[in-house]
């Protein structure tokens, strides 16, 4: 392998076998895409690199999880896109809470608020609607571009079924985006 290319796979095996340097060194090595999963996800930065840190701290804890069915990065792109939906969610229940009986924050100014960014907001408002069992296979296939034969490896259900799952998400979450403005 040439120098300076990470054989995460390999990591990904030893740290799953208990080898504690092979996680750390995994950790690092992934921490770049796994930063860059959760900001197309969460268009704040700050929220980004919660998502990152928690989806870290969640392959840490999995990682003896991983039974290598899938490739590492695969099995990644999962936990990151669950980290990110439930990052999110937690934001959002953490702001409603300490927002009771105190002024509600101002409408965002749309000459300052980047229409991006209010956008992804909604879509994690309409994943969280539809539930995990349509939005986890319409974020990993429309957020983070996995194909459908490594979704349905993850999600342990034939091809068929992740498209259809995804094709019904997607209908839900159009009918949802329409009602709402978006």
């Amino acid at each position: 392998m040439p120098s300076g290319i990470v054989d995460l796979e390999g990591l990904a095996r030893a740290a799953a076998d208990g080898d504690r340097d092979a996680l750390d060194r995994l950790l690092a090595a992934v921490r770049p895409d796994v930063l860059r999963m959760s900001a197309r996800f969460l268009p704040n930065r700050e929220d980004a690199e919660e998502a990152c840190q928690d989806t870290l701290l969640a392959v840490a804890r999995g990682i003896t999880g991983f039974d290598g069915r899938s490739a590492f990065r695969t099995w990644l792109h999962r936990v990151a896109a669950n980290r990110a939906r439930s990052t999110y969610a937690t934001l959002r229940r953490r702001f409603e809470a300490e927002g009771r009986g105190g002024p509600m924050p101002e409408p965002a100014d749309p000459r300052r608020t980047s229409v991006v960014a209010g956008t992804r907001l909604d879509l994690l408002d309409a994943l969280d609607a539809i539930g995990p069992g349509l939005a986890e296979p319409v974020a990993l296939r429309d957020v983070l571009g996995l194909p459908y034969r490594e979704i349905s490896g993850l999600l342990g259900v034939p091809e068929g079924t992740v498209k259809s799952r995804i094709h019904q998400g997607r209908q839900r979450l159009r009918d949802l985006l329409t009602d709402a403005g978006v």
